[in-house]
């Protein structure tokens, strides 16, 4: 009699975990675009580029309110698929190569993207993951 209580208590309590992951949403389904990219850029981004978006001077560029950050999305699209390096930037060289993190999807893409363009005072547009699939495929 204990054994049959033990195996119902274990299917309940199973089922009761199974019911409760259901209902659970990954971040990524819940979050906002800006949410989304800010999470992607701490795991990714904030290494090279810091907490508040300054880079690292003649290593890597800083993301505030530079020309490459508020400038054509194409051209950021471009840098996250590739990579880069050696770069100029508003007048300051910056020697550290980026690797390419074309390993993300589109839509985290798209995410951190719009996360650096509307973060660290600066106030530029959303970048649509449609542009970044259009430039990925055109990459080909």
């Amino acid at each position: 009699m204990k054994s049959v209580r033990k195996s119902i208590l274990a299917g309940i309590v199973g089922l009761a975990s199974v019911c409760v992951m259901a209902q659970q949403k990954t971040p990524a389904a819940t979050e906002s675009p800006v949410a989304a990219g800010k999470r992607i850029y701490e795991q990714q981004c904030l290494t090279c580029h810091q907490v508040d978006g300054s880079g690292v001077p003649h290593l890597n560029p800083p993301l505030i309110k530079t020309s490459f950050v508020l400038g054509p999305k194409e051209k950021l699209v471009t840098i996250l698929l590739n990579g880069l390096s050696g770069v100029e930037v508003d007048g300051d060289y910056y020697a550290n190569p980026m690797p390419s993190f074309e390993f993300l999807t589109d839509q985290e893409i798209a995410d951190v993207l719009t996360y650096i363009r509307s973060d660290f005072t600066n106030n530029a547009d959303a970048v649509p993951a449609a542009l970044v699939k259009s430039q990925r495929a055109a990459k080909k």
